[in-house]
């Protein structure tokens, strides 16, 4: 039987590769909007957007159209949640004239959005981590970071 010992540098070493690994997948590099929040998709055309920023202690969503232009509010809604899938957290959703209103989660939490163009149109899901950690490159928060992540080498 041929067993070899443990190796501390061999471990070391996938500790380190597994550290450096979660910094790069950390770092954001999202699409930001004409009021520099972060952009989700609420189609699979690219036709209807969400641009989320943040004012004092509320998520604001507006609607963009595929030119980043805003859309009026009529039949529109959203529902927010936020926590785990086993025991998720509604938040509350108001409007306003530029949008949607939802309370500021605590960074590290996700914000998951459900957009309905109408009562009957088929729902879209939008969802990121509220990452508040500041980028080194752009001194920005990683949620609404405006670096292009590094393209993987081979």
């Amino acid at each position: 039987m041929n067993v070899n010992p443990p190796n501390p540098m061999k471990n070391q070493f996938i500790f380190l590769v597994a550290l450096m690994t979660s910094f790069t997948f950390a770092h954001e590099g999202v699409e930001l909007g004409p009021h520099g929040g972060r952009i989700l998709e609420f189609s699979d055309n690219e036709t209807m957007h969400g641009e989320v920023t943040v004012k004092g202690d509320k998520f604001h969503i507006a609607l963009l159209d595929q030119d980043m232009k805003p859309v009026a509010i009529s039949q529109q809604s959203i529902r927010a949640m936020t926590g785990d899938r086993a025991a998720p957290v509604r938040l509350e959703v108001s409007k306003d004239e530029k949008g949607f209103v939802v309370p500021l989660v605590k960074a590290g939490q996700w914000l998951i959005l459900r957009y309905q163009e109408n009562p009957d149109a088929k729902a879209w899901t939008a969802r990121f981590e509220y990452n508040t950690a500041i980028c080194e490159a752009c001194k920005a928060a990683e949620w609404v970071c405006q670096c292009k992540p590094k393209p993987e080498e081979n």
